[in-house]
Formats: C-alpha cells, sequence, structure tokens
C-alpha cells in the first residue's frame, strides 16, 4: 500500500481519481482469493460512527487529505449489555497506512479535505455487511455507543 501511495499524480488512473472525486471505486478484485481495492474520496467533515469490519482486515492507506481515526473496547456490563470506550486516536495523513484487524472497532472522521484514500480488504465487505451480517455497527444513544439494533 506504501508503494501504491507513492505512485506519481500524473498516472492516468490516480488523475482521474483526483478529477473525479469517487465516493466509492472499486480498483481491483482479485478473483481467487477475494481481495478487494477500493478508493474513497472524503469530503471534509465526513463521519463514519464506530463499526467492525466482520471476520475481515483492512488496510487504509491515505494518498491526500488527512483522517482522524479512533479506536475503541467493547465493554459488556454485567447484565450483557455492551457499551464502547474510546482508547484513542490517530490522525492519518498522506502517504500513512493504518491496518485494522477482524473484531477491531475503529470511527473515520475526515478533517482535512477532501480526503484520497485506498482501503484494501481480504474479502468484500458489502458482502460481509449486506449478505452475511457479520459487520457490526454503533449508534450513539445519550452519549454512550451501543450495537445497532439493541
Amino acid at each position: 500500500m506504501e508503494h501504491l501511495l507513492k505512485a506519481p499524480a500524473t498516472e492516468g488512473w490516480l488523475e482521474e481519481l483526483h478529477r473525479d472525486a469517487p465516493a466509492n471505486k472499486e480498483l481491483h478484485r482479485d478473483s481467487l482469493n477475494g481481495f478487494v481495492l477500493l478508493a474513497h474520496t472524503e469530503i471534509l467533515g465526513l463521519y463514519r460512527p464506530p463499526h467492525d469490519h466482520g471476520r475481515g482486515w483492512v488496510i487504509y492507506a491515505l494518498q491526500q487529505g488527512e483522517i482522524e481515526m479512533g479506536t475503541y473496547a467493547r465493554v459488556v456490563s454485567a447484565n450483557g449489555s455492551v457499551q464502547l470506550v474510546r482508547r484513542g486516536s490517530t490522525t492519518v495523513r498522506p502517504g500513512e497506512v493504518q491496518v485494522y484487524l477482524p473484531g477491531d472497532i475503529h470511527d473515520t472522521r475526515c478533517v482535512n479535505g477532501p480526503a484520497l484514500l485506498f482501503r484494501f480488504t481480504e474479502r468484500d465487505l458489502k458482502k460481509e455487511d449486506k449478505e452475511e451480517h457479520r459487520v457490526t455497527r454503533y449508534v450513539d444513544r445519550d452519549g454512550t455507543w451501543m450495537p445497532e439494533g439493541s
């Protein structure tokens, strides 16, 4: 991913991404192993609430802009209710890479945009989310992050 970030902006495919600023564009799909490489353009202030990526890992690589990525711990109380506790955050800048393993909970906020980031996943996360329902998303309920639907 770090090598991908060093591509000159004059390369046609990268020039096109900067010009068109797609919210989501698939760049490559490995039909044998299932890996997917996507490009995302995020506008200043865009926030994606805490979530995990199910059984899959994900590597984010930032080409332009800045994205703040927060991490969370999942805490189960004595009565079985689940809440999140924010552990920290990292501001990812151009040329930097951030990795999340299966079950890692994180959020993202574009703090300097537009941001262009690449997302490399071990599997199709749309399928993981929509068909297999393995992605967990969290919602803010009166200042407490809880699993969506609970």
